[in-house]
Parts: C-alpha cells; structure tokens; sequence
C-alpha cells in the first residue's frame, strides 16, 4: 500500500473502511453492536439506516476511534482502530448530530478554531476556511455569531468545520435531524456536492427513510446491534419478492384465507394479520388485486378494505426487523425539538 501523491494512503479499488466483527458491550451486558461486518468503497455515500438505539451512533464512535470496540476492530482509511486511532482521526471528518459549534463565536472563527486543534497552520486553515465558506454558501455570514444561525445554516457550518482537515473519508451522524423538509432537502443538495466537487467518501447514519433512498448509493440495515441487510436501495426493494398487498375481509366467520389468496396466480407470500387482516407479496400487484378481490367475492366473503404499496424502504424495514420505521421518524424529530427548546431556554 503506497502513499498518493497528496500524502494520504492510495485505497483505489479497496475498501476505505472495512469493519471485522465489531461489537461493544456496555456494563458487561449491554449489547449496543453485536458483532457487525461490512464494508465501504471508495468513493460511495454509505447509509447506516435504522431506529434510535440501534447502534449507529456507537458504531460511528468506535469507527472514529472515540470508544474503544469490546471485541472486533476495523480499518478506516487503511488504519487499525484500535492500533492507529491518531491515524484514523488525521484520515477523516466528523460531524455529529448534536451541535458543536461555540455560539458566541462567528462562523469564520469556528472553523479556524477546529483547524487550530488540528495543529493546521494558519496561513493555511485561513485560505481552508474561507473555501469552505463558500461551498456551504455561509460567505456572507462568516462574520456573524453563530447564534444568530438558523438551524439549516448550523448544519451547513458542522459540514465545514468537518471538512477543515481535508478528510479521505467524512462520517454524518443524523446529518438532517430535526430540520425541516425544506431544509433537509437543501442538505442534501450539499452533501451530494461533497461527492461530486471533492470526490469524497461519505458514512452517514440517518432514520430517515426518503434521505437514505435519496443519498445512498448504498444502505447497512441496523436493527438492536446487528445488520440485517446491506445492498443498494433498489436491491433492498427487489429482495422483498414484489409489490405488498394488504387486504381486510369481513371477520364474522373467522375462516382463514391463506391458502384460497395463495392460490392467486404472481402471489408469492401470504401473511395473516389479526383475525381478519392479510399482508401479501405479489409480483405485477395493479393486476393480482382485482384477482384477490374476485377470488374472495367467489366464495362469499366481503372484502372491507384493499391497499397495494409498492417497494419501499419502509417496507423493506418492515420485512426484515417486523416494525416499520416511520412512527420513529415523527418521534425523533419531536424528541429532538425538545431538546432544542430547553438548550435555547437554558441559554
């Protein structure tokens, strides 16, 4: 493994983090990661997608070498975790879900105070600084007090202070939390610019199923410290074997249905789901609901209610952990407000 040119470890066509049995305990018996691998290339947005407490956030710790793995280690930008943690943190850049920048301080002096700790000269973090302002389009309110910011433009200000040592690699933890739509989309547009203008490998953790669908080129899917899937988002939605059709019939006669739906030609999987209720996977779904509907009135039995949903990754989610991730979509947003509330209520 040779040095480039720019100094920093030549990984092309290698992995640039690649994760070998991680697992961290807590207490002695708390599992928050259990024994993970997986791998990331070079060059990719890579999507840990999963609920809160599902080991993300430890994950990314232990991968920027700020806990220390129970068992397992990783190699991140051709670095040992555990044997080369001062390596590691020179390689890549972090922005965290929580904010870190110093209000009383301008967004300008922010960033300069992260290249300080850096030991990044000035001559050069100054000239750094003031590029990063400008791909963040925070220029013009470099000299502002980041108290004056709004929740967009400090999102977009973590993203500099991230980029200041100039990183192989730069890991996003809930880059968008708590942003609004309009917002988050506009983040996205920046992260996007990362990976097109400086060629960069992003990680980035998210429960937010459209920004994983919408970033990713590929998603880890994290559920209670374990990864039960990887692959891009269309492989994640074709391995779900079709579209779901979901199907409520009158429950008076508590008669199951399974096989009489089964027998509906493209369907794939039957699923009841409560007394009345069930979930069925059917290629061509637009063509096999009018079937299921005809079948059932054959028999006579009332169909009360129909749905069709195409592949989604909540769908995906829902398949692989038995839950769906969008009711922890609306609770994270509001637990995070909250939290914003009483820090601005404290200050």
């Amino acid at each position: 493994m040779s040095d480039g040119s720019d100094g920093r470890l030549n990984l092309e066509g290698k992995l640039i983090v690649d994760v070998r049995g991680l697992t961290k305990v807590y207490n002695g018996r708390v599992k928050a990661v259990d024994n993970i691998s997986f791998g990331v290339k070079e060059g990719e947005i890579f999507g840990f997608l999963g609920p809160n407490g599902a080991g993300k956030s430890t994950t990314i710790k232990m991968l920027t070498t700020l806990l220390r793995p129970t068992s397992g280690t990783a190699l991140v930008v051709g670095h040992d975790i555990i044997h080369q943690p001062n390596e590691v943190r020179r390689s890549v850049g972090v922005v965290h879900q929580e904010y870190t920048a110093d209000e009383d301080l301008t967004g300008y002096e922010n960033i300069i105070l992260i290249a300080d700790l850096y030991g990044i000269p000035r001559e050069v973090s100054k000239k750094r600084a003031a590029e990063l302002l400008r791909l963040v389009d925070l220029e013009s309110a470099a000299d502002r007090k980041v108290s004056t910011y709004s929740g967009g433009m400090r999102r977009r200000l973590e993203l500099a202070c991230g980029l200041i040592n100039n990183p192989r690699l730069l890991f996003l933890d809930e880059p968008t939390l708590g942003l609004d739509v309009q917002t988050r989309a506009a983040v996205w547009g920046y992260i996007r610019k990362l990976k097109e203008e400086l060629d960069m490998t992003i990680f980035m953790t998210t429960h937010y199923l459209e920004e994983a669908d919408s970033l990713c080129d590929r998603i880890a899917i994290i559920d209670k410290g374990k990864i039960v899937r990887v692959g891009s988002p269309e492989e994640l939605k074709a391995s779900i074997g079709g579209d779901v059709i979901e199907v409520e019939v009158d429950g008076s006669t508590g008669d199951d249905l399974t096989s009489v739906i089964a027998g509906v030609g493209n369907v794939s999987e039957v699923k009841r789901s409560g007394a009345a209720g069930y979930r069925i996977k059917a290629k061509m779904g637009e063509e096999v609901a009018p079937l299921i509907i005809e079948v059932l009135r054959s028999r006579g039995y009332r169909v009360k209610r129909i749905s069709l949903t195409k592949p989604s990754l909540d769908e995906v989610y829902l398949e692989y952990t038995g839950r769906s991730l969008r009711e922890e979509e609306a609770d994270r947003d509001q637990l995070f407000a909250q939290r914003a509330t009483l820090r601005r209520a404290r200050g």
